[in-house]
């Protein structure tokens, strides 16, 4: 597959652009779209989702992307989820009361009153199953988070990293060509863009 179709889904609202210039500098520019078809066809979906969990899910179903997402994961398509990308795939959210994409057993959890949040800074990845896209990654590395609510999976076995804050917390989902981080990659330095690349060449590359 010399030259992949990536999509990174943009719902009209946050900004995608940092998460665009990231691929496009390790050497996978991709298309940033709404459009079904477009979503329907690429070798690779990115979902950088923004803002509040309902929003994004009625978004994706009013733009005729919620049933496509769920296709694609469910046949093992290349997916990657950042943020509120990793959130959706659980079951429902605690944001909005949300029902979202299901894929993963479980709810999305409110940080505590105790805590301040949103969770918003540098904080380490504690790496609990190897997975490709992890290659290079030394366990406890930093990445960047901003979030106010957390994955809690009922099911732990597509969980490859934690982080601590109040409470310990799904960082990483790793499944097969199934991939979300709850940090930003695309704002985490040279180890956000490992990550990246790892993606595209022993994923996406390889499944192609």
């Amino acid at each position: 597959m010399a030259n992949p179709r990536i999509a990174v889904i943009y719902d009209g609202t946050g900004n995608v652009r940092s998460v665009a210039k990231a691929f496009a500098r390790i050497g996978y520019p991709p298309v940033v779209t709404a459009d079904p078809n477009v979503v329907r066809e690429a070798d690779a979906v990115i979902l950088p989702g923004q803002g509040a969990a309902g929003n994004l899910m009625n978004s994706l179903a009013s733009r005729n992307l919620k049933d496509i997402l769920v296709r694609r994961i469910s046949d093992d398509k290349p997916f990657f989820g950042v943020c509120l990308g990793l959130q959706l795939l659980l079951e429902r959210s605690e944001e909005d009361e949300a029902a979202c994409l299901g894929m993963i057993p479980g709810t999305v959890r409110r940080f505590g009153d105790a805590l301040k949040v949103p969770h918003m800074g540098w904080n380490q990845v504690r790496i609990t199953a190897q997975h490709p896209v992890l290659t290079g990654v030394p366990d406890q590395s930093h990445f960047y988070f901003v979030h106010s609510y957390y994955a809690d999976p009922a099911d732990c076995s597509a969980v490859a990293g934690m982080t601590d804050y109040g409470v310990s917390f799904c960082s990483i989902i790793a499944r097969g060509n199934l991939v979300a981080t709850q940090f930003h990659p695309e704002k985490s330095g040279d180890l956000g863009l490992r990550l990246y690349e790892n993606f595209m060449r022993k994923i996406v590359l390889a499944s192609g």
